[in-house]
């Protein structure tokens, strides 16, 4: 009997992403929790599967309803769950904090409590569980106080917006799930990670939009921007969830946390440059900083060290930045050539 994956926001971009590598890679079944208005536009390849449920199902349910994950978790007995929903823009959560709180700590809570109940009833059953965080748990880290290799998994926390703390809340329950009731829960914290169907309210596929935007005439040659200094390291999406299978499948150890991330760091600018220099109109755009696209305080020294997820599963990101940023930027040529209006964010 094929063994079965529960994936929590399999909408989103690492969702869908996953939802494909498990299907290429595994015999699993694939049953990706989603809210009746969740937008299918990510996973629309995999509807004719869900169909005619050829290994594909979808099961509705919303981290804000308790009833619905424990009906859900109930009728899948899913072997592997993969949390990967969550409010995750952190610019929104300065807007909307009680939301992003709300769905991002009680939320996985409640999924948590919903698979401890399902244990609770049968003592058998005993699924593999990741939760994911984010390294913005980390925060506004002091350039003097980076350690030389990285952010490693022992740095201290210091969020710097309400998402932020949001994930350190699900960080800590992922940890105290596992110690608490024994159940095998690990968490990581990974770092910035993009490529296709990445949303345009982040930086990268933001600027990749509204170059695509202005190749196709719908925009000046200008891209709004941000803070433009802030330091990242970029891994792929495709990398990452590779990644989130090795977790659960390489020696799983319960409440492990692991940080994860690319090997490519540059400045946002950099990103910007890159993208830009992609284009046929590179000679012609320019750039222009939006205030609104400023964060209040912004987590600007996001390199993280991963030895320890490396030693364990033996991962290492295979895809190249140039090949991830090109890849997304042909993902908005394409939706924008499909037609259709789009909002300029």
């Amino acid at each position: 009997m094929s063994k079965k994956a529960l994936i929590t926001g399999i909408t989103g971009m690492v969702g869908s992403h996953l939802a494909d590598y498990l299907i290429e890679n595994t015999d699993w079944d694939i049953h990706g929790v989603c809210r009746w208005r969740s937008p299918l536009d990510n996973v629309s390849h995999l509807l004719e599967r869900a169909n005619k449920k050829d290994r594909v199902f979808f099961e509705y349910a919303d981290l804000n309803d308790q009833t619905s994950l424990i009906t859900a978790v109930q009728n899948i007995k899913p072997d592997f769950v993969f949390h990967l929903a969550a409010q995750s823009y952190p610019q929104t959560s300065f807007t909307a904090p009680i939301d992003t709180l709300n769905t991002n700590v009680l939320g996985t809570a409640r999924l948590l409590e919903s698979i401890r109940f399902a244990m609770h009833n049968d003592k058998n059953y005993k699924p593999v569980i990741h939760v994911c965080a984010s390294s913005e748990v980390f925060g506004k880290i002091p350039a003097e106080k980076k350690p030389e290799s990285g952010i490693h998994e022992e740095c201290p926390f210091h969020p710097a917006s309400p998402y932020a703390i949001s994930k350190v809340g699900t960080d800590l329950l992922g940890r105290y799930y596992a110690e608490a009731y024994d159940m095998p829960v690990m968490t990581t914290r990974m770092f910035t990670h993009t490529g296709p169907r990445r949303g345009d309210v982040f930086h990268e596929s933001t600027f990749a939009k509204q170059i695509a935007m202005i190749e196709n005439g719908l925009i000046p040659p200008v891209v709004k921007v941000g803070n433009l200094k802030s330091l990242r390291t970029y891994a792929d999406v495709r990398d990452a969830v590779r990644a989130y299978y090795m977790l659960v499948t390489v020696n799983p150890i319960p409440g492990e946390y692991y940080n994860i991330g690319g090997s490519y760091t540059c400045e946002v600018g950099d990103t910007l440059n890159t993208l830009i220099s992609f284009s046929p109109m590179k000679d012609k755009i320019k750039i222009e900083v939006d205030p609104e696209r400023l964060r209040p305080i912004d987590a600007d020294l996001q390199v993280p060290d991963c030895r320890k997820f490396k030693a364990h599963t033996g991962w290492e990101p295979q895809i190249p930045y140039e090949k991830t940023m090109k890849d997304l930027l042909n993902y908005w040529r394409e939706r924008i050539q499909m037609g259709g209006k789009f909002l300029q964010r």
